[in-house]
């Protein structure tokens, strides 16, 4: 008597697998340009708050010192700013743009310098304002 065996086999066929991982090429190309946009917002998140703290190192370098920083390595060797930030949008901390003023601040500032500062990049942020006026 010859046994009749019925082996039962385990795993996926070729079109469950075709399925699930059309599935996930759907979900994800939903999930990319949403990824893309948050790392955007992120980096202009980054760039305000830097231009914020560089801004009010500017102020109290003038206000103390009684005369304007004349370069943001200033700010650095005067302990002001531990390092000069990288600007989010270029990736480089060689691109901030620096507006010098011969206006002072205070009767006590002797000396005029940058006054503030602007992100050298091109092109406009999420809420259609440039950046470089930011």
């Amino acid at each position: 008597m010859k046994g009749t065996r019925k082996t039962r086999q385990f795993g996926f066929t070729l079109l469950e697998l075709m399925i699930v991982i059309s599935i996930i090429v759907i979900l994800m190309g939903f999930a990319a340009p949403r990824y893309q946009q948050s790392i955007l917002h992120a980096r202009e998140t980054v760039l305000r708050d830097d231009l914020y703290v560089m801004r009010n190192a500017i102020d109290q370098y003038t206000l103390d010192k009684k005369r304007a920083p004349q370069s943001l390595q200033e700010l650095v060797d005067s302990g002001y700013l531990k390092i000069i930030p990288k600007d989010p949008i270029t990736g480089s901390s060689e691109t901030w743009q620096v507006v010098n003023e011969d206006t002072l601040m205070t009767v006590d500032q002797t000396q005029p310098g940058i006054s503030d500062i602007h992100s050298g990049a091109t092109g406009a942020s999420t809420e259609g304002t440039p950046y470089s006026q930011w």
